[in-house]
């Protein structure tokens, strides 16, 4: 019997119940290493910034070695299967982190929880890198037509932000209260919720001809709607294909290229904030939780407000324009001395960034036809996330070692590392936004054609309106 209550269809609904609760879980999960590796494991030590650099390396590292193959693999495989397998995968590693951390915190050296800690980061999203792409694909069979697969995006983009209004608010509670333990296995229950969820889904027959057909775009230029993969090309010849694809559009170039300035210059937030609020925002550690809360609820206000915008603007002059609102609000916020300040500027500064995304992500979809979107993800993705990982190990560098004795004031305004760090993040920012306004085509109808000519590929000309779409999980 149909519920009552769906978001688009059945099946949709029970897959997005489970990956709500799971995202929540992330969130947990994430905001409870920061704070644990932060003000327990290296409390007080001066190498702690470059400690919780590491989990962002280490997350980046998945992405960044397996990521480029992943789409590949993915394209052969059930896609279904290969989100059970992820799923059960990441629930078992993290019931193997939560046995162990019910240890004392001095059981262990601190190399060894770092060691344990990092390990399980990385292969969470090893894991995670197969079951993005597969849960992708799983999407546009769940949801056909571009009406419902806009509210697909929007709902997924907003879900994903409320996320991190709920998620790190317990996380203190739970760490502080509960212990390192059962903040942990909060998450690994939550794998459980998401496997049954996906498990009861059922998916549309492959009908008379192959599921990437029509209502998923136009063929690959070899002819056959198939993946390359499954008429027995090689693995090296599939993933050289899609990098001569990319290489060849002077378009996809340039989102890239936007990309990386701009995740160079915000990544050192996530190293860096938890230091932040303790010592610049004289909060204590308990409250860091909200600041993931503000990040959160910008995220839905700018979920909410950016298919406006972008109709309104155009998705290329939303995109210069979010990077250069963007950079100067991270720049205002690394000025903030005061709690309530810094979590209204972080809330007002997630709001352009997710705007931000609802104008790229149309203009990268646009420009990589169906056959080759996981393969474009693949090149997209991983670069994207080395600017991420170097502007985090940069950050913690700069922040725990060449900065750490520097400080200062000019004009009555103190300085010191930290802050230093995220204010020339906020100009990097600004730069992306320089270059965006350069780069990117005059019109969205352009960059259809720049991106699907340039590669000699057969794409419309007139790419898609845009609306939101959810942003790439990381998990």
């Amino acid at each position: 019997m149909t519920p009552r209550l769906t978001l688009i269809n059945r099946d949709y609904t029970r897959l997005w119940v489970g990956q709500a609760v799971s995202s929540v879980g992330d969130a947990v999960f994430s905001t409870t290493l920061v704070l644990w590796v932060a003000t327990v494991l290296a409390k007080d030590e001066p190498w702690a910034p470059l400690a919780v650099s590491g989990i962002v390396l280490a997350s980046s590292v998945a992405v960044l070695v397996i990521g480029p193959l992943a789409g590949v693999f993915v394209d052969r495989w059930d896609k279904r299967a290969t989100m059970l397998r992820s799923e059960v995968l990441r629930g078992a590693l993290v019931a193997v982190l939560t046995a162990v951390a019910f240890l004392p915190a001095d059981a262990l050296p601190a190399g060894v929880w770092l060691a344990l800690v990092y390990a399980t980061v990385l292969l969470l999203h090893t894991a995670g890198q197969f079951f993005s792409p597969a849960r992708f694909a799983v999407l546009a069979d769940l949801v056909t037509g571009d009406a419902d697969r806009a509210r697909a995006a929007g709902i997924g983009q907003a879900t994903g932000e409320t996320a991190w209004i709920v998620g790190p608010p317990l996380a203190a509670p739970l760490l502080f209260g509960a212990g390192l333990q059962w903040a942990l296995l909060f998450n690994g229950l939550t794998y459980a919720v998401s496997y049954a969820a996906i498990r009861s889904i059922r998916l549309p027959g492959p009908g008379p001809g192959p599921r990437t057909g029509p209502r998923t775009g136009p063929a690959a230029p070899d002819g056959p709607r198939r993946p390359a993969g499954r008429q027995g090309a090689g693995l090296r010849r599939e993933f050289t294909d899609g990098l001569r694809f990319f290489a060849g559009s002077r378009f996809l170039v340039a989102l890239l290229l936007l990309s990386v300035i701009g995740q160079f210059g915000i990544g050192a937030l996530g190293t860096l904030n938890v230091f932040f609020a303790t010592d610049n925002l004289h909060a204590d550690a308990r409250l860091y939780g909200y600041l993931g809360m503000a990040m959160g609820a910008g995220g839905i206000a700018g979920a909410l407000v950016g298919g406006r915008v972008v109709q309104w603007l155009g998705a290329r002059r939303t995109t210069w324009t979010a990077l250069l609102v963007s950079g100067v609000l991270l720049v205002a916020y690394s000025r903030q001395s005061s709690f309530p300040g810094g979590v209204a500027l972080l809330f007002a500064f997630t709001v352009p960034l997710t705007v931000l995304n609802t104008a790229m992500s149309p203009l990268l979809l646009a420009a990589a036809p169906p056959d080759y979107r996981g393969r474009v993800m693949a090149v997209f993705y991983p670069v994207t996330r080395l600017a991420s990982m170097l502007s985090a190990a940069l950050s913690g560098w700069l922040a725990g070692s060449v900065l750490r004795d520097a400080g200062g004031s000019l004009g009555g305004i103190r300085f010191g590392p930290v802050d230093t760090v995220i204010a020339a993040s906020g100009l990097i920012v600004l730069l992306a936004g320089f270059y965006a306004m350069a780069a990117l085509p005059r019109t969205e109808a352009a960059a259809g054609r720049d991106a699907g000519q340039d590669a000699g590929q057969d794409v419309p000309k007139t790419p898609p309106a845009p609306h939101p779409v959810s942003r790439p999980e990381s998990r």
